[in-house]
């Protein structure tokens, strides 16, 4: 105790995995579908991540770079090319994501998919090293 927030080591990780994306398409209902990134920050300075895209038969790695100020939370939509540097994620492909953070972060993965009449949305807690 006594110790001043900013003297604490920061919560989180530098690297994390997402293995699971499949970004669905939006759909008809008034909820559309998608996949987000949130991205916590518990840094006294600004987060820098690299986002690497592993394809079943691809990889993209260097294109997409995201930036979360210290002490915030961010959420990167995958179906925002604005989001993702101008690329364009494939609907109904599988892929995976690499975080990759110049101090720790914590992350989490949610995907909305409204392919059928009851709607799914779900969230997790990606691999971090």
């Amino acid at each position: 105790m006594g110790e001043k927030q900013s003297e604490k080591k920061p919560l989180g990780k530098k690297v994390w995995l997402i293995p699971d994306c499949d970004l669905p398409p939006e759909g008809e209902g008034v909820l559309k579908g998608h996949e987000s990134v949130i991205v916590v920050n518990d840094a006294d300075t600004a987060a820098e991540i690299r986002v690497d895209i592993y394809f079943t038969d691809d990889y993209l790695s260097g294109k997409i770079l995201w930036n979360v100020p210290a002490k915030r939370v961010r959420c990167f939509r995958i179906n925002d090319a604005s989001h993702m540097c101008g690329v364009r994620i494939p609907i109904a492909t599988q892929y995976a994501l690499k975080l990759t953070s110049d101090v720790p972060i914590v992350v989490q993965y949610g995907r909305l998919d409204n392919r059928q009449v009851n709607l799914a949305y779900y969230t997790v807690l990606p691999y971090c090293k």
